[in-house]
Formats: structure tokens, sequence, C-alpha cells
């Protein structure tokens, strides 16, 4: 039980910026820092959902505040994983939408610069996720919003196994890492995390439930799909990529849950 702590802790201190009392590293508990990204996503759900009632303390009527309040709740999943997953999002934008050969898309990947095609898809994922966000604070709907756990659970449970069962580009660091000693057994445990997301989303808020963690799921394989046929395997930038693009999607058909049942 100790080293699946460890793993855990190991998780959370690797895959997001939440202040932990010391950082440590056991090489033991590498193999465990993909099963636990999921359990990473229940941290980081309840602290966006908790984000979200402390809004709802302050006093949101009048439009500045909402437009601020709403931008902050937008950006707070970026923040809280240390810009990580956007980080990758950015590098695949900037590879995909270069419209190259294979070769250069992959140096692309690597290059450390940012372009302008990164520059204008994070304008538009701002955009759109500033736009979702207010809608889901302004049609406030306080029973629906542990749908959050569901929605940053389940898109890290599509990162981990994309890196468990799928060809891992030649460039990928974290391949190498964490790969290694993976077994079968974390597979399952990653699925069955999916499928009880999946049902305590139906459990807690019915067909409304369904229908955002089914957004995310496909929000996931659409963006992963797309990404691999585009460089013929998976990388942390494709997984942080294809996160970040179904967590939209499900803070997208939230609002539009949420602003159709008010």
């Amino acid at each position: 039980m100790k080293r699946y702590c460890r793993g855990f802790y190991m998780s959370l201190g690797m895959f997001t910026a939440i202040p932990l009392p010391r950082r440590v590293w056991d090489d033991n508990c590498k193999s465990l820092l993909l099963p636990c990204l999921p359990l990473v996503g229940v941290v980081t759900g309840a602290l966006w959902r908790g984000f979200a009632e402390l809004l709802f303390l302050s006093d949101i009527s009048s439009i500045m505040y909402r437009f601020v309040f709403s931008a902050i709740f937008a950006l707070l999943p970026f923040f809280l994983s240390g810009f990580l997953h956007l980080d990758g999002y950015m590098d695949t934008c900037d590879a995909m939408l270069s419209r190259r050969p294979l070769e250069e898309k992959l140096r692309i990947l690597k290059d450390p610069h940012t372009g302008a095609f990164a520059v204008i898809m994070l304008a538009a994922l701002f955009l759109l996720q500033f736009a979702a966000a207010m809608d889901a604070l302004y049609f406030w709907k306080k029973e629906l919003f542990a749908l959050f756990i569901v929605i940053t659970v389940l898109s890290r449970c599509g990162s981990a196994l994309s890196f468990m069962c799928l060809t891992p580009l030649p460039q990928s660091e974290y391949a190498k890492i964490f790969r290694q000693d993976v077994k079968p057994a974390h597979k399952v445990f990653v699925i069955i995390i999916a499928m009880a997301a999946v049902l305590f989303s139906f459990l807690y808020a019915g067909v409304s439930g369904l229908v955002v963690a089914a957004a995310v799921v496909l929000g996931y394989l659409a963006a992963m799909g797309s990404a691999c046929r585009e460089f013929k395997g998976v990388s942390g930038d494709l997984t942080g990529f294809a996160l970040t693009i179904s967590e939209l999607c499900g803070l997208i058909v939230f609002s539009m849950i949420t602003s159709a049942t008010l």
C-alpha cells in the first residue's frame, strides 16, 4: 500500500503544480505514475469544483465580477496542471497545422519555439473556454457541478491509456520513462476508473451526466485519433493536446446543458 501511495504522490507532483510538502522520486514506483493519473484528475476536478463553490460565496451579480470570475474559472485547470498539458496542445497545433511532411512535423513538435499556429489556436482555446465557463457560472446549477470531476478524470484516463497502449514516438521521453514495467493490471485499473466515472455521472446527473461524459470521451478519441494519424504514434505533447480538447468539449457541453435546463 505504501508503494501505491508513493506512486500517487509522485504522479500528483509530476502532473500538477499543486504545492506539496516535498517532492519525492522512487524508481520502483515510476510504473504507477500513469495508472495514478486518473486519481490526479480526481484532485484537480475537486479543486475546480470547489473554486466554483467559492465564487458563489462572493458577489457575482455585477457584470465586471462575472467576467473576471469566469476568466479565472476558465483558466484554473491550466494553472492546476502547471500548463503542462497546454504546452503539449500548443506544440501539437503548431506541428499539425503546418501541413508539412511527417519528418518536418516531428521536428516542429520538438521545437521549443512558439509558432503562429500555436498562438492562434491558444487564442481560440481561451475564447471557447471562457465563453463556456461564463455560461456555466451564469446558469448556475449547483447539483451538476460535481461533473467537473468526471471531466478531469475521464480526460486523464484517456491520456494514461494512450501512453500504455499506443505506439510511442521514438522522440518521446515520457514513453521511455513511464512505459517501463507497465502491466496489464495497470490498464485494467484505468479502465475500471473510467467506467466508474461514467457510472457516477449517470447516477449523479442522469442523462445530462452521461452526455457530458460522452463529450469528454468522444472529444478525446477524436483528438487523439487525428494526432496519431498525423504523427504515426503518441507522445506527451499529443496526449496533452487530446486532454485539453476533451476537457474543452466537456465544459462546452456542460454549459449547454446548464443553460438548456434553466
